[in-house]
Parts: structure tokens; C-alpha cells; sequence
């Protein structure tokens, strides 16, 4: 064996050596970014967590998940909007990020490209623009659903609006959103990320001495509609989606709030 063979063997076992090292690396990197996801953070508020159906919450400095691989997107994100985070601070629109934070694989954003759809915040930027980390961590792709966007553009963005709204006007609220991840969906590029037929939100208001929730189930379509007329009772979307919303609360109250349809207390004007 010649010199120039010997030296074109060690030069590819280097350039292997790097590569494993480097695959090593990422593979250590993935694992730590997964068990620090599956850590509730100081800011996020556990106790009005819902339950999971997947077995895979996850927790970002400004939300919370319930990952669900079947369909490549959250069954619910939740986080609390307080009347603090409430900002005007324009940040620039970041890329949107594969969630390296999901065990099972995030889907990639590439399958939203050319599908027709939009990729549709479930936490919204909107809410995050306390801070550049903050809002960037919402366009991480296990926040994204499916959305037509004369909905997300449309009524989706009117009950946005309102959500920070009643944060600013109750001092805070909690939100809970996703996709209703049930029955015959459409699906998306080759993650086939399920398009729901109906998306909903689920508010709790815990201030004031009193507690009061109301929920949202929306067709996914453009309406003209008043936002009222989409509120339904939680148990609704409960046995719609298999969620248990607020299962810390006091049965009684749980009950009682719960199976209530009355937007009575939160102010439409």
C-alpha cells in the first residue's frame, strides 16, 4: 500500500471521526433540549394546565404543550396572558423552527409550504411581545396548526384581539387552544399535518376573588358572525376533544363553571 492510499484512509477516517462527533453532539443536544422541554418553567402556571390524551406535555418559557404525533400538531397550548405582557414592541418576524423540544419529532415547517394554508399560531405572537425570546419562541412549529386564511386573518384574529382585550380589562386570563383533533381530516405535506375542521379557546379568569370562564368553538371558515355566537359550554369541547380543561379546580365549581354556555360577565363592547 502506498503513501498516497495510506494518507486518502486516514483522511476519510477523520473526516468519519468528525462527522460521528458531530452526530454525537447533536444527538446529546436533542436529549437535553427534551428533558429541559419536559420541565415546568417559573412563569408558566401549572395549575390550570388541562390534561394530556398524547402523554407528551412540553414546557416553553411562554407556554405550555400537549404534543400529538398522530397529527403533527398541539391538541392544546396554554399560557397566561397577563396584563404585563400586554406590549406594542414590534419585533422582526423570525424563520419558523422545527421544535427540537418534542420527542416524537416536531413536524417540519416545510410541509405548510405551498399546501394553501397558513401556518397558524396558537399561542400568537401577538401575546408575546414582552420580549424578543418570548416572541420568537411562538414560531416554533409545534405552535402551528392548519389555518385558511381568510379564518386566521378573519374571526380567528377578532377573538385574538379580544383575548388581550379582556387581559388588559381583568387584569389577566388564562388561555387554552388548539385544534378539535377528531373525525375526518385533510391532511398536509409529507408530515401529513391534520387540517381541523373546528378550532376552539377556553378562558379562565381567576382575579378578583372570583373565578369565570367562557369557550369558543369556531367551523373552521370565515364568518361575519358576532363573537358570541361561537361561545359554547367547556363541557362541550371537553367531549369533543377527550380534554379535561381544569381538572385542579374544586369539583363543585368545576361543575358548575364548566357546563355553563353564559358569556355573562365577559364584556363584548
Amino acid at each position: 500500500m502506498n503513501k498516497k492510499t495510506i494518507y486518502s484512509l486516514i483522511a476519510i477516517l477523520i473526516v468519519f471521526g468528525i462527522y460521528g462527533y458531530e452526530h454525537f453532539l447533536e444527538e446529546e443536544e436533542t436529549v437535553e433540549i427534551v428533558e429541559t422541554g419536559k420541565e415546568a418553567k417559573d412563569n408558566t402556571n401549572e395549575y390550570f394546565l388541562p390534561t394530556t390524551t398524547t402523554g407528551q406535555i412540553i414546557h416553553h418559557e411562554g407556554y405550555s404543550l400537549s404534543y400529538s404525533e398522530p397529527h403533527e400538531q398541539a391538541e392544546w397550548v396554554a399560557y397566561e396572558l397577563k396584563k404585563a405582557h400586554l406590549s406594542n414592541s414590534n419585533f422582526k418576524r423570525p424563520y419558523f423552527e422545527i421544535d427540537k423540544a418534542v420527542k416524537t419529532g416536531a413536524a417540519h415547517w416545510r410541509s405548510y409550504k405551498n399546501s394553501g394554508y397558513d401556518r397558524g399560531h396558537l399561542c400568537p405572537a401577538g401575546d408575546r411581545r414582552y420580549s424578543k425570546m418570548a416572541h420568537d419562541e411562538t414560531f416554533l412549529t409545534s405552535n402551528i396548526s392548519p389555518q385558511e386564511h381568510e379564518f386566521n386573518s378573519g374571526i380567528w384574529n377578532k377573538l385574538e384581539q379580544k383575548v388581550r382585550y379582556w387581559a388588559n380589562k381583568y387584569d389577566g386570563v388564562f388561555v387554552v387552544t388548539g385544534g378539535v383533533l377528531k373525525g375526518q381530516m385533510n391532511t398536509i405535506g409529507d408530515d401529513e399535518v391534520s387540517v381541523p375542521n373546528q378550532f376552539y379557546k377556553v378562558l379562565i379568569d381567576n382575579n378578583f376573588g372570583k373565578t369565570k370562564m367562557i369557550a369558543f368553538l369556531m367551523p373552521h371558515k370565515e364568518s361575519k358572525a358576532p363573537l358570541y355566537e361561537f361561545v359554547v359550554s367547556v363541557d362541550t369541547i371537553e367531549t369533543l376533544t377527550g380534554i379535561d380543561f381544569f381538572p385542579q379546580l374544586d369539583d363543585t365549581l368545576e361543575t358548575q363553571l364548566e357546563s355553563s354556555s353564559s358569556y355573562k360577565g365577559w364584556s363584548f363592547n
